[in-house]
């Protein structure tokens, strides 16, 4: 997977030395932390940061137009412009499960299953899992399974936070052992392992991280269920949009069979249309209107779209922003240091952890900061007898934490937007930080990292060459 090609050819050197490098970044991180704890309502509050954390790049920049071509570099990347049609065409999903009932059709199965407060939360969590795993993404599953489960669970009186938490524990658990997650490709391969070996070495981690997270949001929910639940089953519901259920089905089957992203994406769109339509959900007027008086569309596809602008240009910024981290060589600098570090395979595994965290802190991307981090993991690994295997679950351990817990990260950001969608059914929205820390999956992943590490848990894992 290759995420960057011309920065890499291009160096840049700031004014102030590594204070010059990072202060950009201190800025972004700062102003996005006030902002997310001061309640911010979208990822759109951010884009300013980054507009001034760039600029400040700029001016500490010795070659402002290699900085310039690096940023640009940084923002056309392949990756991004994949993301980004994951986020319109997946969101645009879920607008249309949306408006042709399925929402309502949850409500009345949770009613009939008398599902409510722990028990749905429970629920959603094992639905999340299951979404995770047969896509291998964390974003795609809170795409699709957040504008569906938490009004639906808003409504019938779930507490918000654990709710949003057990959505996007839920994407946690695929983006960690899911054989097509971006994070767990990247790390295996980067360490040369092999796929399959690399799979089946994470249930030992995964298994017990999910078993005590979903105990713990049942007893979240539980706990909390007399502060929110207004009065269970008032809202009714119906059983005709339930059909509607064929679309992320035709998703995943189409993911389990390896097709590209975008194909299974934009099928599951075109069928979702056409059932809708064939079932009489789906009006003519919400899959394309004209106002002529004032000259515009309308669409539920707009709309989509519309819900994935913010997320996206975030994105761009960002990684316009990550694009110089990389080009300053600082990592570089950090990787060589943890290297002379690295005496023994403990020291090593400190080192390789460090590393990754640090990597992850300031890129905010995991992937990104993963293949940042992979040569110094494979050297280091390999000189100190670390297996392959134990090398990747190490990167994609820390990579799955930080993450889906702070409230600058994308998939926290993204669960936060994805809770707008209750606004329709009067179903209030929850802040960045509730996101995190209700997200008890990472959390104990990273209660994981510390027993890897520091008491060896699965230190005998065997290399398997690629």
């Amino acid at each position: 997977m290759d995420l960057d090609t011309s920065d890499k050819e291009r160096s840049l050197s700031f004014y102030g030395g590594i204070w010059g490098t990072i202060l950009p970044f201190l800025v972004f991180i700062t102003g996005v932390i006030i902002i997310a704890l001061s309640g911010a309502p979208d990822e759109k509050g951010f884009w300013p940061v980054l507009i001034v954390a760039m600029a400040l790049g700029l001016l500490l920049a010795k070659d402002r137009k290699a900085y310039s071509e690096t940023i640009i570099d940084g923002m056309s990347n392949r990756i991004v412009m994949v993301m980004i049609i994951a986020w319109i065409l997946a969101s645009t999903i879920g607008i249309l499960m949306q408006i042709t009932g399925f929402v309502d059709s949850l409500i009345w199965v949770s009613e009939k299953l008398d599902l409510h407060g722990g028990a749905f939360a429970m629920a959603t969590f094992v639905i999340c899992c299951i979404v995770s795993l047969s896509t291998g993404s964390s974003f795609a599953t809170i795409l699709i399974c957040a504008p569906l489960l938490y009004p639906t669970g808003g409504q019938i009186g779930v507490h918000l936070p654990t709710l949003a938490g057990a959505i996007i524990g839920g994407a946690t658990v695929g983006d960690f052992v899911a054989p097509i997650s971006d994070t767990t490709i990247v790390s295996a391969l980067s360490q040369k392992a092999e796929m399959g070996p690399t799979v089946r070495s994470r249930i030992k981690y995964i298994l017990p991280v999910a078993l005590l997270a979903l105990i713990a949001y049942g007893l979240s929910a539980g706990a909390s269920i007399s502060i929110y639940n207004k009065s269970p089953w008032t809202v009714g519901g119906s059983l005709d949009g339930l059909p509607m259920l064929l679309i992320p089905v035709l998703i995943i089957f189409l993911f389990l069979k390896g097709k590209h992203l975008f194909v299974g994406l934009i099928s599951g769109l075109m069928f979702g249309i056409a059932l809708g339509l064939s079932l009489g959900l789906l009006p003519m007027d919400q899959l394309i209107s004209l106002d002529l008086e004032n000259f515009t569309a309308k669409s539920f596809i707009i709309d989509g779209i519309n819900r994935a602008v913010g997320i996206s240009f975030f994105t761009i910024l960002l990684m316009g922003l990550v694009a110089t981290l990389k080009a300053s060589g600082l990592i570089k600098q950090l990787v060589d240091y943890a290297a002379e570090r690295s005496s023994t395979k403990r020291q090593a595994e400190y080192w390789i952890s460090g590393t990754i965290s640090a990597a992850v802190l300031l890129t905010t991307h995991s992937a990104v900061a993963i293949l940042m981090v992979s040569e110094f993991a494979n050297k280091t690994g390999e000189k100190m007898g670390i297996s392959n295997i134990r090398r990747a679950n190490l990167l994609s351990l820390v990579a799955c934490t930080f993450p889906f817990l702070l409230p600058y990260f994308i998939p926290v950001i993204l669960m936060t937007n994805m809770s707008n969608s209750g606004e329709a059914f009067g179903v209030p929205s929850v802040s960045p930080l509730e996101v995190g820390l209700h997200n008890f999956v990472s959390w104990a992943l990273l209660v994981m990292v510390i027993i890897v590490v520091i008491f060896g848990y699965g230190r005998k894992e065997k290399a398997k060459q690629k």
